[in-house]
């Protein structure tokens, strides 16, 4: 399944309110939630939690990819959120995170849940395309953006 179809406006959250590493981790589980995708947030947070305790997701060029595997869900989730204005996020280059892209898994899934990475890294090379990103003010917007650019 392509990215741009496990995407829908209730799962994008622009801009995203966080100021901090673990309030994306619980504002992005939070959409997720209420779009029905898993009831148990503090489990799911606490998954994201120790994946990033084996190395920040904070992939560098303002993206971030925190992502867990868990049985709390049935299919692959994803959620994006942006933040013009950027949030530490313990990336590898050091400056702040601005688009981000959280992954759910079920176990049984690894192949799926690789694709859905390797998709996401392929299209935020588009300098572009995460310009638009960025600019975006409603969870449509980013919806549109994706259809027009995958």
């Amino acid at each position: 399944m392509a990215l741009v179809d496990l995407l829908n406006k209730k799962v994008i959250k622009v801009p995203l309110k966080s100021k901090n590493k673990s309030d994306v981790l619980l504002e992005l589980t939070t959409i997720l939630a209420k779009a029905g995708k898993f009831k148990d947030i503090k489990s799911v947070v606490k998954a994201l939690v120790e994946r990033e305790n084996i190395g920040s997701t904070g992939l560098g060029s303002g993206i971030a990819i925190p992502h867990a595997k868990t049985e709390l869900v049935d299919e692959l989730t994803v959620a994006v959120g942006i933040s013009p204005k950027g949030i530490e996020f313990n990336a590898i280059d050091g400056e702040l995170s601005t688009i981000f892209f959280l992954i759910l898994a079920p176990p049984d899934q690894s192949v799926q849940h690789v694709k859905t990475l390797s998709e996401i890294a392929n299209i935020v090379k588009d300098y572009s395309f995460c310009e638009s990103l960025l600019e975006a003010k409603k969870p449509n917007t980013v919806l549109d953006i994706f259809k027009n650019t995958i």
